[in-house]
């Protein structure tokens, strides 16, 4: 028992990793881009990695370009999310004896929630393996924020997802934003690591075809829920149609907020709003690269100042340019590096935000937007980073 965790390898043999993730592409969210670009920078880096995910739905048997991947079936919503602590233990119940089942590992990553956090903490004890987790939000903040979750429910996710910090070789975090919020929670630690966040700058590019539409439009892709508020862009958009009647919106999106956002539109009778079903990254970036402007949002008040939307990333590693509605960092990095055009969570400021990128006021060049995104938010970087710390959990 007292071997070290590297002299168990056998010499010769590459680094076994394990990555355990309810969502992994093709699935076209953030943290499935995040995972296989970890996966990857992995590989590249020596290690051997296998994922354990889920059955991607509708995709059949689908490849990725990481070489091992396991998938499992979870409990899905009606949109087809891993939404809910229901559907979160469909995928962690299993977890467990997949992590307990699995050959000879000598690391473990862990992506949220904080209930797949722990279950990955308890395998990784019993395996006597280092395990690192992806920080990429702070769950029990998200949950403060939502009304009618019971206090208990509140206080058992904070002390998960703070134990689950605590006890990690590594935790890595997108932005000072979010490291800074964990650091008030548990402490500065050394095991504390800012790897930055991004896009696929090969996928979300500005070369390839457009959307082909016709008219101009916005483009909001991605998650709508509490702390989003993205209905401000549905009620900005009806204020703006006056003067800009050929406008469309255009949601390509997901989320416990996008029924609510359907029905306001239906009930206002607003014009020119469509919501789309979910498509693949390759045509997401079409439609964002023949858009007037991209759309990112953050409610004010819940506490995600902090936050950085990968959605802002996506948009302009197209070369568009973005509106963002909320006060906090992403409005300060878009304001400051010129990204497009940052406002206030409010109805009047975002429809004056809204007319000027449809007239094309202060419109950021193509060029400079491609070529900021590629020096500050290429996701093949940030994975570079989180995979040298999980190398370095094998030498700790």
């Amino acid at each position: 028992m007292a071997r070290s965790r590297t002299a168990r390898r056998r010499p010769g043999r590459p680094p076994h990793v394990v990555v355990a993730t309810r969502l992994f592409t093709p699935e076209p969210v953030a943290a499935a881009f995040r995972q296989e670009a970890l996966v990857l920078a992995l590989e590249r880096a020596g290690a051997e990695v296998t994922v354990l995910t889920t059955t991607a739905p509708g995709a059949g048997r689908v490849r990725s370009r990481a070489r091992k991947v396991s998938r499992w079936p979870v409990k899905r919503d009606h949109q087809g999310q891993v939404r809910g602590y229901l559907s979160y233990l469909s995928f962690d119940l299993p977890l467990a004896l997949r992590l307990l089942a699995q050959r000879p590992m000598d690391a473990l990553v862990l992506e949220p929630p904080p209930t797949t956090g722990m279950v990955g903490m308890v395998a990784a004890a019993i395996r006597r393996v280092p395990y690192t987790f992806y920080a990429a939000d702070v769950w029990s903040d998200a949950t403060d924020s939502v009304d009618g979750v019971p206090s208990l429910v509140r206080s058992a996710v904070r002390w998960a997802e703070k134990t689950v910090w605590k006890r990690a070789d590594a935790v890595l975090t997108i932005s000072p934003g979010v490291q800074h919020r964990i650091e008030e929670l548990i402490g500065p630690r050394r095991s504390l690591t800012m790897v930055g966040n991004g896009v696929d700058t090969e996928t979300f590019t500005t070369a390839g075809e457009d959307g082909g539409e016709t008219a101009p439009y916005v483009v909001y892709a991605g998650t709508v829920s509490e702390w989003q508020g993205a209905e401000v862009f549905v009620d900005a958009f009806a204020r703006v149609r006056a003067a800009h009647p050929r406008a469309r919106l255009l949601f390509f999106s997901e989320g416990s907020g996008r029924d609510e956002l359907e029905a306001r539109v239906r009930a206002a009778g607003i014009e020119g709003i469509e919501f789309r079903d979910k498509i693949p990254p390759s045509q997401v970036a079409a439609h964002l690269r023949g858009a007037v402007a991209g759309l990112s949002s953050i409610t004010p008040g819940q506490g995600y100042e902090f936050a950085l939307p990968t959605k802002i990333y996506a948009a302009t590693a197209t070369g568009t340019p973005v509106v963002h509605a909320g006060e906090g960092a992403a409005h300060d990095r878009i304001r400051d590096h010129h990204l497009g055009w940052a406002c206030d969570h409010d109805v009047e400021a975002v429809a004056a935000a809204l007319d000027r990128a449809l007239c094309g006021e202060g419109r950021p060049s193509r060029e400079h937007l491609r070529s900021w995104t590629l020096q500050n938010a290429s996701l093949a970087g940030c994975a570079a980073a989180g995979a040298s710390q999980v190398m370095a959990s094998l030498r700790r």
